[in-house]
Parts: C-alpha cells; sequence; structure tokens
C-alpha cells in the first residue's frame, strides 16, 4: 500500500501529470521536456526525478543524456491509467500534445541529417538489393500465434523490425551502439505512435536485460560484422525465458570476398550447419531453417530455449571450431 501512496501522491500535480502523458507516447530527454512544457530545465528535473523515484517513470542513461519512459512494470501500468483517465479533449494536455509533435519532427529532421553526414543513409538490405518483403513476411511468420510479452531487437538499426513486430509484442526494445541509429529508431517509433516500444544504446555482447526476461529475441543483418557471433548468441540466449525463441537472419554462406573486403563483413554468411552448433552452444534447440533467395540468400534461424542456463557464460570457444 506504501508503495501505491507515494506513486499516486507523485502523480497529484499538474506538470507531474502532464510529464507523464507525455511519456505515455514515448520517450522524452529533459531538453525536449523543457521545450514542450515551456518551464525550465531545474525545475522539471525535480519533477522528473520524484516521478521516477516513484516508480512512474524510467530513467535510461545514454551518454550525457537521459531518456524518460513509462516503465512496463505494474507502476508503469498504473501510470497508463492515470493518464487514460484525462478528457482526451483537455485543453492544456492538447496544447502539449501540439509542441510534443513539432519537437518529434524536429528530433527526426536532426536524426536523419545527422545520418546522411555520417555517411550512413542507407540500410544493408536495401543496399545489398535483398528481397526484403520476403524476409520481413519469414520473420513475422515466425511470431507466436498469440504475440510475445517481450520482445529484444538486438542490432535495431532504424528500428524497422520493431515497427514491423510491434503489433505482436506488448513491449519491444531495441538496442543498438549506433546513437546515429538510435536517433532514427526513435524518430521512427514517435512517427508510428508505438509508445510501447523503445530504443536504447547499448552493446549486444552485454544486453541490458536481466537473465530469463525476454520472449522473443531478433538479430537480424548484424552477426556477420560480430567479431564472436558465438558470443552474442549466448548473450542472446541469457536473456530468453524457457520457452522463448531467438530468430537470426543473415546472409548464408557465399564467396563474395569482395564483398566481404568493401563492407568490413567480418564472416561470409553463415551454413546452416554452423549456426546450429552457435545455437546448440547457447543451449539453444536449432529449428528448420529456411533460405528466401537474392542476389545473395538470406537464411532464416531459430533457436529455442527450453531449460534455464547456467549463471555464469560458458567459456568462449574459438570460433573456427564452431564454423568447422
Amino acid at each position: 500500500m506504501d508503495q501505491l501512496l507515494a506513486a499516486l501522491r507523485a502523480a497529484a500535480e499538474p506538470t507531474r501529470l502532464r510529464l507523464l502523458a507525455l511519456a505515455s507516447g514515448g520517450a522524452f530527454c529533459v531538453s525536449e521536456f523543457t521545450e514542450i512544457l515551456g518551464q525550465s530545465q531545474p525545475r522539471l528535473s525535480r519533477h522528473l526525478k520524484l516521478l521516477c523515484e516513484a516508480g512512474l517513470l524510467e530513467r535510461l542513461r545514454e551518454g550525457a543524456n537521459a531518456w524518460f519512459a513509462l516503465p512496463a512494470d505494474s507502476t508503469g501500468a498504473l501510470a497508463r491509467e492515470l493518464v487514460a483517465r484525462i478528457p482526451e479533449d483537455d485543453a492544456v494536455l492538447e496544447a502539449d500534445r501540439r509542441q510534443a509533435a513539432r519537437v518529434l519532427a524536429e528530433r527526426a529532421r536532426v536524426a536523419s541529417e545527422s545520418f546522411h553526414r555520417q555517411g550512413a543513409d542507407w540500410d544493408e538490405m536495401r543496399a545489398l538489393g535483398l528481397p526484403a518483403p520476403a524476409v520481413e513476411a519469414a520473420l513475422l511468420a515466425r511470431m507466436p500465434a498469440g504475440g510475445v510479452d517481450r520482445l529484444l531487437d538486438i542490432g535495431t538499426g532504424t528500428g524497422r523490425n520493431l515497427e514491423l513486430l510491434a503489433p505482436h509484442a506488448r513491449q519491444g526494445i531495441g538496442i543498438d551502439a549506433s546513437k546515429a541509429m538510435l536517433a532514427l529508431a526513435r524518430a521512427r517509433l514517435a512517427r508510428a505512435g508505438l509508445a510501447h516500444c523503445s530504443a536504447r544504446l547499448a552493446d549486444m555482447y552485454r544486453l541490458p536485460l536481466a537473465d530469463a526476461s525476454a520472449d522473443m529475441a531478433v538479430i537480424q543483418m548484424v552477426l556477420h560484422y560480430a567479431e564472436h557471433p558465438e558470443s552474442v548468441i549466448a548473450e542472446a540466449a541469457r536473456v530468453l525465458r524457457p520457452g522463448g525463441s531467438l530468430v537470426v537472419i543473415d546472409l548464408t554462406a557465399h564467396a563474395r570476398t569482395d564483398l566481404t573486403a568493401r563492407l568490413a563483413h567480418r564472416w561470409p554468411g553463415f551454413d546452416d550447419a554452423a549456426m546450429d552448433r552457435l545455437m546448440a552452444h547457447a543451449g539453444l534447440l536449432p529449428g528448420p531453417a529456411e533460405h528466401v533467395a537474392g542476389p545473395l540468400d538470406v537464411g532464416i534461424w531459430t533457436g529455442t530455449r527450453d531449460a534455464a542456463l547456467p549463471a555464469a557464460p560458458p567459456a568462449r570457444p574459438e570460433a573456427a571450431a564452431l564454423f568447422a
């Protein structure tokens, strides 16, 4: 009861309720809240601190910045319930929504400009002429019939997989090591109104999730860049709940050395046997593989976690042994 009362007291203030209403539409940083609400940063920082202490907001650190969003737990559900009880035509919140739309549009513009300046204004699937629609259809076909509670997209890039799979997940989390990519992913999620999905700065070798806390993980067009793909898959397996699935989408084994050199690929694709060994080493049961034909064939591999993994990760074998 004490926790509930503390949360209700924290929300019972006009500015803090406005902050919760804004966060129900997606993550914002302090400077964006300042611009939308027209209040000073120190004042809003105090309000945000109180909301975080009450568990109504989650603070996600990203370098020198912090993003604030509604948490996925029961306290986050309370925040959503409180926001839902505010009349849709409330004049103050309507004004906040208009300001938020302008801020989000500017965020998308800046993200796009930054992305282009860094020379990464392309998606690898598109750049290689790969059959993206067929791959997306195959990925959707691997979603459980009833959807999942928590979806993890490792190497989310521009957030396309999160957007695609969002209708089938209660919560979606995309992680990427590129701030430019994350900016585009956040712009995409905000534009689509996917408040239950978020993008975070993180390392695919050290995922920001607890053991057995996700129902499904996706690794698309990332593994061929990884120095240690076996460690990436083992880390993904760590966060899967029993019965949870990992879907890996990547190039099948090929002999295009010109491509690997030009695009700095670490591995020239993967064959089914090698991927089965990677899955099995991580404690996953490999499923049937699917290949989608294109200029370069794309493989879709699935592994299922059927038992709890050991608390400590297994020692990393030589990659060559897994690919032999």
